[in-house]
């Protein structure tokens, strides 16, 4: 009998580990690769980000986003790869996978490390003590948006799923099973 619980635990905690290492990288790079997550008070007191700047963020932002989008679809597929789900399960799965990283984006990354602890390395230059970063209310605001993005990328992951179960989720099948 296949164990649902063990594997959405090991797929969230797989998500939510590679999310937070491409996360942490762009961090340790330059915090201001991610100046446009930084609450608008940061902002406000440094230069924007050069042309630069904003190429090496996409640059280097493109794992996190590939990691973003396309592990809950590789998750939710090798979990429902041998059953014949209804739309809702797989929706509800990949929907979680992805409201795991939010919650501890939330309550690790944002609250806890960036607005509790705020490392040097998390500070963009300039910006040394500034009060916007105990902002709790803007990273509980991003927590709200977050959770929708969930529910969208977990009902456009079940629907990718589900289309890829056909005759291209077969080949992909044989692939994967070798």
């Amino acid at each position: 009998m296949f164990d649902w619980h063990a594997h959405f635990i090991r797929d969230a905690l797989g998500y939510i580990a590679l999310t937070t290492a491409c996360l942490m990288g762009l961090v340790l790079y330059s915090p201001r690769l991610l100046l446009q997550d930084y609450p608008p008070a940061i902002q406000l007191v440094v230069a924007p980000r050069t042309t630069g700047e904003k190429r090496l963020s996409l640059v280097l932002g493109l794992p996190l986003i590939c990691v973003l989008i396309g592990f809950p679809v590789y998750a939710t597929f090798t979990a429902f790869r041998e059953t014949d789900p209804q739309f809702l399960w797989v929706w509800t799965y990949a929907s979680g996978i992805a409201f795991a990283f939010n919650l501890w984006d939330w309550l690790v990354i944002d609250w806890i490390v960036f607005c509790a602890i705020t490392p040097r390395w998390l500070v963009v230059p300039g910006t040394e003590g500034h009060p916007a970063y105990q902002d709790y209310f803007f990273h509980f605001r991003g927590f709200l948006i977050g959770s929708v993005f969930s529910v969208v990328l977990g009902a456009a992951a079940a629907g990718t799923v589900l289309t890829m179960k056909g005759s291209l989720g077969r080949a992909l099948l044989s692939i994967l099973s070798r």
